[in-house]
């Protein structure tokens, strides 16, 4: 007997200026202006998307002591954005992530709760943490947690703010007129926390909101961040979207859950996704390699052997062969608070292995970039993105996927209009939102039912 078609989740990733919008297209519009949230949320609502996801950036990250061209430029505040979206939007859920090394609970929980309200039960928190001191000079905070630490306060930050969303149970408020009473119980919101890295107590301030908590994900690949989302978090942010790799990491992570007491379907594995569209397969491959030349300047090849590298490299063409000389090992890096620079371990070794590369395929610097780099990972004709997308599903490479476009606001559209009409025909995507929150888009079940089964129990 052959198992039920999964439903495909899918959620869009409003990218900001990054290695993967391409801002110099003629179809490109502001990264920051009103209009292009709106823009983009709408598509995804219309398509029936499960959220929309916001990715946070709290410095500028440099390059050479000067703001990298492509990096994240003038993002706006991630709760301002989302709150304004609320207002907006009916039903799409709402996901941005926040920072646990910089933030402190009762912020944060309180900032969630208010969205959930605001939003009717559609916020959700993408927990993460931070890595380098070089964000941290932000907050005076430089170089001050190790990564084991960074774990360790994010694990006691969620715990805290649920605490904070869990001192309210939602019956406390009455607000009968006709006797003037307004709380069955004037403790509600009453929290006591102590804890190795937060020591707080009194009175949270906002009322349970309709989701009881926000839906929590995780966007961790380590081994302390698949088993912080194994313990607690309801989706994990990948970045496998391949066949193998991704099936090798939905096994991994939903094996975690049982010692958890949690079952495989109450955590969510969806990947980051990139897809280029074009009438045949032989077009989208045509359009696919345009954007990745877009997405590749010559000066961006540059810069981006400089994570390696460790140098100055301005001075090399980047239509001619890779520098001679080897990277610099140094503790102080050229590329400072780019996660890239983490990939590269040894980079002497990649050095080598990227100049076999070159020599092999005869490739110069911008060859190497384009062809070493991140690639689109649905490229086709729109039968052959959505079959491919519901085959991946259906093979527990994960269970739905967070689209990153290229092109912003716009780059939606086309997806809207001709694969999710199709994933539809298959039976395998929603016609219509059957649930007015976020978690019954995903089909998670509310915090106050899990607690009600474990009384019965």
């Amino acid at each position: 007997m052959s198992k039920p078609l999964k439903q495909i989740h899918l959620a869009a990733h409003f990218p900001g200026v990054n290695n993967t919008t391409v801002w110099s297209d003629p179809a490109a519009g502001s990264h920051i202006e009103f209009s292009s949230f709106t823009h983009f949320a709408k598509t995804a609502e219309r398509a029936r998307f499960d959220f929309l996801f916001l990715a946070e950036g709290l410095r500028l990250r440099e390059q050479g002591g000067k703001i990298y061209d492509l990096d994240v430029v003038g993002r706006p505040d991630t709760f301002t954005v989302l709150a304004a979206l609320a207002a907006v939007t009916e039903h799409l859920g709402l996901t941005g992530t926040i920072n646990s090394t910089f933030n402190e609970p009762y912020e944060v929980a309180r900032q969630f709760a208010s969205l959930d309200h605001l939003s009717g039960g559609r916020a959700a928190w993408n927990v993460v943490t931070s890595w380098d001191a070089f964000t941290g000079e932000n907050f005076r905070r430089g170089g001050f947690l190790p990564q084991d630490e960074r774990y360790s306060r994010a694990k006691e930050f969620l715990a805290t703010a649920n605490e904070l969303f869990d001192s309210w149970h939602g019956d406390e408020i009455i607000a009968d007129q006709a006797t003037g009473t307004f709380l069955s119980d004037a403790r509600a919101g009453s929290f006591v926390h102590k804890g190795h890295q937060f020591d707080i107590h009194g009175q949270f301030n906002v009322p349970r909101s309709p989701q009881g908590r926000p839906v929590i994900f995780q966007a961790g690949e380590s081994d302390e961040g698949r088993e912080f989302a194994a313990s607690g978090a309801d989706a994990i942010f990948s970045r496998y979207a391949t066949l193998d790799a991704g099936q090798a990491f939905y096994t991994d992570v939903k094996s975690r859950l049982a010692k958890y007491g949690r079952s495989p379907d109450e955590l969510l594995i969806l990947p980051a996704a990139s897809f280029v569209l074009g009438d045949t397969d032989e077009e989208a491959e045509e359009i696919a390699h345009q954007v990745r030349r877009q997405q590749v300047s010559g000066a961006t090849a540059l810069k981006h052997l400089e994570f390696v590298w460790n140098r100055d490299l301005s001075s090399y063409d980047p239509e001619g062969p890779l520098p001679d000389v080897d990277p610099l090992v140094s503790e102080e890096h050229i590329s400072r608070g780019r996660a890239q620079v983490r990939m590269y371990r040894d980079p002497i070794a990649v050095a080598r292995e990227w100049r076999e590369l070159a020599e092999a395929n005869k490739w110069s610097i911008r060859d190497l970039v384009i062809n070493t780099g991140n690639r689109q990972t649905f490229v086709g004709s729109p039968a052959t993105v959505a079959r491919t997308i519901n085959d991946f599903v259906q093979a527990d490479v994960s269970d739905g996927f967070i689209l990153v476009p290229h092109i912003t606001p716009g780059g939606l559209d086309l997806f809207a209009d001709t694969v999710v009409p199709l994933l539809q025909e298959q039976g395998v995507f929603r016609t219509e939102y059957e649930g007015t929150t976020l978690r019954d888009h995903l089909g998670l079940a509310h915090p106050d039912e899990k607690r009600n089964e474990r009384v019965a129990s």
